[in-house]
């Protein structure tokens, strides 16, 4: 029996909501009003570049014919007949939010509807105002130390990791690192090497990792990279090869497709065999043979014959899994890697886990009873926390699963499916996957019934976003639900 993985469930969600990092800004008219460029005026009056250029990508998405200025000061400058007396003060509010005024600001919104009852926000600036705020938070946290809070703050606010703020995903991945969660550290750094794939971003997030992650977890992080950002490759190869130089090590051998290290199995890591070699170190060339080795012995282990197996499987329904893993250190039988690999799943160590899956598959019929089916769950378990989604639901696939087993699989693959269809502006496909989902669970998660009500009013069924939105503000009316009744009017 596998034990009862709900910290992988919830790895799997928080992985499909840093990969988007943020709900797109909804399809409207074709041209942006000057309302529409609030948030981007407010970025230029901050001198706030990079978040600049990522506005400037959503208006030029969300409004295909509006044309910047050659100049954008020009934007910054009054315009004629702004709001006065007569009307609502909308530049008041945004000279709040500017100068952090963030409480005041919101009182001033709710004034405003008060003395215009026909008034309200528009959707940039409680947008801007509720990324603000949060940023506000978390940088207050962070300079504190104040690991838990900051952690909460960035799930609450998903904007905050954005790649135009990708220090925060750095930050965030320090603060899991100051908690004792170094697993968590490391999918933070893979979440935004998936999502932010220019080479100077991808370049300090690896060389970041590279002070917490494991050799196996950076051989993970690298595949990760080179997948996410193919064109990235060759440089992606050199910096390999120097941080492994720095620790010692040797760069990947060409063989690595057929004989991969232990913990880093991934079928879909491209061969180094182009990797330029780094300066040659007394150590490398042992440490190189040691892993391939590691990988052999493995499957050589024999079926049972490792004494700690009833202490280890012990630990492991317990749901013990740092004593499961240390119980179960160095494995001299099959029986006892597969049950370590339970418990390297469920202790977020997905790399390992798959590779003592792979090496037990390959004579699971030795074990008995349900290890061939199970042990092929866990493989594909392994592979969609790895974010490898279809080579997880190739592998389910392959296999006569349990209702139960084959239900939590379908789960989480059209969950990072359906947000990876939507990150890719597929949003008819990403509804396909969402609805697909609620059919199998019966219900959606709320994050993702926000995302497909923010897909519906992106593929223009507006009407649909709208009933939506406003079914899951009755249930329970937040900013988010707020903001995307607004979107959808």
């Amino acid at each position: 029996m596998r034990p009862d993985l709900t910290a992988l469930r919830r790895g799997a969600a928080l992985s499909g909501v840093l990969a988007v990092l943020a709900l797109a800004a909804p399809a409207g008219a074709q041209t942006a009003t000057q309302d529409d460029l609030r948030a981007l005026v407010f970025y230029l009056e901050q001198n706030d570049q990079r978040a600049v250029e990522a506005e400037m990508r959503r208006l030029r998405a969300q409004f295909p014919d509006w044309r910047p200025p050659g100049d954008l000061s020009e934007l910054t400058r009054p315009q004629a007949g702004g709001g006065g007396a007569a009307g609502p003060d909308v530049a008041g509010i945004w000279r709040r939010i500017e100068r952090n005024d963030f409480s005041g600001a919101r009182q001033a919104i709710d004034q405003t509807r008060r003395n215009f009852p026909d008034w309200s926000p528009d959707p940039d600036l409680l947008r801007v105002l509720e990324l603000n705020e949060a940023q506000a938070a978390f940088d207050s946290a962070v300079s504190a130390r104040d690991a838990p809070r900051a952690i909460s703050v960035a799930q609450r606010s998903p904007r905050l990791l954005r790649c135009d703020r990708i220090n925060n995903a750095w930050q965030l991945a320090d603060m899991f690192q100051l908690a004792g969660q170094t697993g968590s550290a490391v999918a933070t750094h893979r979440s935004t090497l998936q999502s932010c794939t220019r080479f100077s971003d991808m370049q300090s997030t690896l060389e970041k990792a590279d002070a917490i992650a494991s050799s196996s977890q950076m051989s993970e992080l690298f595949a990760a990279a080179r997948a996410a950002a193919p064109a990235n490759e060759a440089r992606l190869n050199e910096l390999e090869a120097r941080l492994r130089a720095g620790r010692g090590g040797a760069a990947p051998a060409a063989s690595a497709g057929t004989s991969a290290p232990p913990a880093s199995p991934s079928p879909r890591a491209p061969s180094q065999a182009q990797a330029p070699s780094p300066t040659p170190q007394p150590q490398a060339a042992p440490a190189a043979a040691s892993q391939v080795a590691g990988a052999a012995a493995l499957r050589r282990l024999p079926p049972r014959g490792d004494g700690r197996a009833a202490k280890v499987r012990a630990a492991k329904e317990a749901a013990a899994w740092s004593r499961c893993l240390a119980r179960s250190a160095s494995p001299r039988s099959l029986e006892v890697l597969y049950e370590r690999s339970w418990c390297a799943l469920a202790h977020d160590r997905p790399a390992e886990a798959l590779s003592g899956f792979a090496a037990v598959d390959e004579r699971a019929g030795a074990l008995g009873g349900s290890v061939p089916r199970d042990v092929r769950f866990g493989l594909a378990l392994a592979y969609l926390s790895l974010q490898m989604t279809e080579e997880g639901a190739r592998i389910a696939g392959s296999v006569n699963l349990t209702d139960e087993q084959r239900r939590e699989v379908e789960t989480i693959v059209l969950d990072q499916r359906g947000v990876r269809a939507y990150r890719l502006g597929e949003y008819r496909q990403a509804i396909a996957h969402f609805n697909a989902l609620e059919q199998v669970n019966g219900s959606l998660r709320r994050d993702l019934a926000i995302l497909r009500a923010y897909a519906y009013l992106n593929s223009n069924q507006r009407s649909t976003a709208r009933e939506q939105f406003e079914r899951l503000h009755a249930q329970l009316a937040t900013s988010e639900t707020r903001a995307g009744l607004n979107a959808a009017r």
